[in-house]
């Protein structure tokens, strides 16, 4: 289909230092209707909104926060197509955000969202997404989705058999640090996961150092989903077809190269995909994984057991509306009166993202841990 002529967006400079940027963003063509979603499975989750469709293929989606008023928080979800993919923005009510979505890109594949990050004397929120068709990670600054990466921040090394696919954001608390961990489309079994520290130059462009590589890979399959315990500070990663991986998000702790636990490695039909963390305190609440085959959600204590920190039993088995969720995000943070106690976004296949009440996950939780 006819995409329309080039549309430059043009950004003067800000006193936050971020650099006045202008990239040949294209409009979105016409984007046909969503396919036919297949009849949900007997008692499965009915979202409360679906969102309009993507061009291609959706994939992952992040949740971006209005601090000043919820209503207009959006949600950021990727389209995997490999030469007119793009990041969409969609209102809480699923309609697309054509003045936020940048079209096109080069399949990018995850995204993930920090907000508050401290830069010198600026404080940004950031969409973070890996471009997997560049070899890239791109650096949007939010709210008004403006591109401060020059170009994009290349990972691994310009390893093309390594091409980006995962990606989680986390700021140590003890010095601001920011950091993007990412996971490719292969590996070794060792140092699979690269871990970027995130900085700004002098012209206010945003730079990638690695400062790490960790994280064990069984070779089965690959590693795509990533999520970070901010407040905790631990990364999850699955290791497709095997389970939950977890390792300390602090590239300095003194024991960040050790595995903490493997879990998980059962009650999946195959794929250990999307992940998000709900919290119902600092220390306590969900980490919330796709079963992608089994069509459900996997609902852990994100708290381990008592006594026991890195031990993660499934807790309960939800089957959702969504087809074969690759990505999934998560927030505990009250969305006006449609998510009041936060939700989940999912990915579905038929290039939408479902967006659901977390009281409706929360009814099939444990009488004695709802919310």
């Amino acid at each position: 289909m006819a995409v329309g002529a080039l549309a430059f967006v043009a950004c003067a400079p800000r006193a936050d230092g971020t650099p006045a940027v202008t990239l040949p963003w294209r409009p979105l063509p016409a984007i046909p209707p969503a396919d036919i979603v297949t009849t949900p499975a007997a008692g499965a989750l009915i979202p409360a909104v679906v969102t309009e469709p993507v061009l291609n293929d959706s994939d992952d989606p992040a949740i971006w926060i209005d601090p000043a008023d919820a209503n207009r928080s959006f949600v950021i979800g990727t389209d995997k197509g490999d030469s007119t993919g793009g990041l969409y923005a969609f209102r809480l009510d699923g309609t697309r955000d054509t003045a936020r979505t940048r079209f096109p890109m080069k399949r990018p594949n995850n995204v993930d969202i920090i907000q508050g990050a401290v830069f010198g004397k600026d404080t940004l929120d950031l969409a973070v997404t890996a471009e997997r068709g560049a070899m890239a990670l791109r650096v949007f600054r939010l709210p008004d989705m403006t591109a401060i990466d020059g170009g994009g921040i290349p990972v691994f090394d310009g390893d093309a058999a390594r091409a980006p696919m995962g990606v989680a954001l986390w700021t140590r608390p003890s010095d601001g640090a920011v950091f993007a961990i990412v996971g490719g489309k292969g590996g070794p079994s060792d140092g699979y996961l690269w871990q970027y520290r995130l900085s700004r130059d002098s012209t206010g462009v945003m730079r990638g150092t690695r400062v790490r590589a960790f994280g064990s890979f069984s070779g089965k399959k690959e590693i795509e989903s990533i999520a970070v315990d901010r407040t905790l500070g631990y990364v999850f990663y699955g290791d497709e077809t095997v389970g939950i991986r977890k390792y300390h998000a602090d590239p300095d702790a003194p024991d960040a190269a050790r595995e903490l636990a493997l879990f998980a490695t059962t009650g999946f039909v195959q794929d250990h995909e999307g992940m998000g963390i709900y919290a119902t305190s600092d220390s306590t609440g969900w980490l919330v994984a796709s079963d992608q085959q089994g069509r459900r959600l996997q609902l852990f204590p994100r708290e381990g057991m008592p006594g026991k920190p890195h031990q993660h039993p499934s807790v309960v088995t939800i089957p959702v509306s969504a087809e074969e969720t690759d990505g999934v995000e998560v927030t505990s943070t009250p969305l006006g009166p449609r998510f009041p106690n936060g939700m989940v976004v999912l990915m579905s296949t038929n290039r939408t993202f479902h967006f659901y009440d977390w009281r409706d996950i929360a009814a099939r939780l444990p009488a004695a841990r709802r919310r």
